[in-house]
């Protein structure tokens, strides 16, 4: 996924927690989406990692507690130096203590007088052991952290370096990095219930055959993970895919057009913007087989098949004053006339139309050429990878909402 936050400098506060030991695979995360990195550590976690490894990743100096009031480097000020020059805080892991002592305001290590010196955004991966997870002390002070504005992330279970099972383990670097990536992002989706559906359906002949087409369904879980970036709540309904479910974002998985249908319909009540992402199929089989069909020396054979509902044009009919509907168009002729077609009948606000002959564009491509209508007849070409792309469509949706 190409990141559209590169140049950001993300500033890692490591502690004495045992998941100390991960931190390398953090640093190469962030150098690797495109971030400068510094890091500080605690006493304590020296014991886990060292920081000539760190330094050595991150091609900067490591911020040690012996930094802070040392002859040496004192006169740096290290904790505001760093403070000043930080987009974003992370502390993974984050100890019991350390969540007491930021909750607490302390300020006696250079990674707590940077945390209170800065006005970047901080986020917080709690990672010890269950039951000091759970204790009440420490969920007060979670809460106080939040209650701050720091970003609080939920640690992931499993099996702990202590022997007990349960939730306190640091989740995985690529979950990490997604939620820097969401904190370096504006929020101008922020406050937004937003729903995608994403994916093919897939209409049964009998237990072990169906009819589908090839989306892979990248396009849409682009455009949920962009909104997810800036602010929004998203959920995806999702058709069968081979995509792994995005983290912060509920799927709701579906089969057939039917099963979408019920899915989309039940959202609309509660969303404000409904992007239509989906490849669902027009028709499905008059009847399906309880039991495999068998050949038995049939050399060719017919089934009737009846019109699916049409979707977009239900949303487009239960649409409230102020929700956006957005649907998509795949086309392999007549784009133009296609897409304003649909666009008038199915009562959307928005429509983006791919013409699938095109390079690049389309089923199963990490990229995408499309053409984004509107109703007041204006039209805009994009061409980029699938990120890039759903981050245009986004903005085109923040036009209409602000009445342009």
């Amino acid at each position: 996924m190409k990141n559209l936050s590169r140049s950001s400098r993300v500033l890692l506060c490591v502690t004495g927690g045992i998941a100390a030991y991960k931190a390398p695979h953090l640093v190469r995360g962030f150098i690797r989406s495109g971030w400068e990195v510094k890091v500080a550590m605690t006493e304590a976690s020296e014991a886990f990692v060292s920081p000539m490894v760190l330094a050595t990743l991150s091609h900067n100096r490591v911020w040690r507690d012996r930094d802070y009031l040392s002859d040496d480097s004192g006169w740096h000020i290290p904790h505001i130096s760093l403070a000043e020059w930080a987009d974003v805080i992370v502390v993974a892991p984050c100890t019991a203590d350390t969540v007491a002592r930021l909750a607490g305001g302390y300020a006696s290590k250079v990674m707590d007088g940077a945390v209170l010196a800065s006005k970047a955004p901080v986020i917080v991966f709690p990672a010890m052991n269950v039951n000091m997870l759970d204790h009440s002390a420490t969920r007060r002070n979670l809460d106080i952290l939040e209650s701050m504005g720091y970003v609080v992330v939920e640690p992931d279970s499993g099996d702990l370096a202590c022997g007990y099972e349960g939730r306190g383990r640091l989740p995985d670097v690529d979950v990490i990095v997604e939620e820097v990536e969401r904190a370096l992002r504006p929020k101008d989706l922020e406050g937004l219930s937003v729903v995608v559906t994403a994916g093919p359906t897939r209409e049964f002949l009998d237990p072990v055959r169906y009819i589908s087409n090839p989306s892979s369904g990248k396009m849409g879980y682009s455009i949920a993970k962009e909104a997810w970036y800036r602010g929004a709540e998203v959920r995806i309904i999702s058709g069968p895919v081979a995509l792994e479910s995005p983290h912060g974002i509920q799927v709701i998985p579906v089969t057939s057009a039917e099963d979408m249908l019920d899915a989309a319909t039940r959202a609309m009540d509660d969303c404000d913007v409904m992007v239509k992402a989906a490849a669902v199929g027009d028709y499905r089989f008059a009847s399906r087989s309880e039991h495999k069909i068998k050949r038995e020396g049939k050399s060719e054979v017919s089934f009737s098949m009846i019109a699916n509902p049409d979707i977009a044009a239900t949303l487009g009919e239960m649409k409230k004053q102020g929700q956006i509907l957005v649907g998509f168009a795949a086309e392999t002729d007549d784009l133009k006339e296609n897409a304003r077609r649909k666009l008038r009948a199915k009562g959307l606000d928005l429509i983006v139309a791919n013409d699938l002959t095109e390079p690049g564009s389309g089923f199963g491509t990490d990229t995408n050429r499309v053409t984004i209508f509107d109703v007041q007849g204006n039209s805009k070409e994009v061409q980029g990878d699938k990120t890039e792309v759903a981050s245009i469509i986004w903005d085109e949706v923040l036009l209409r909402r602000e009445g342009r």
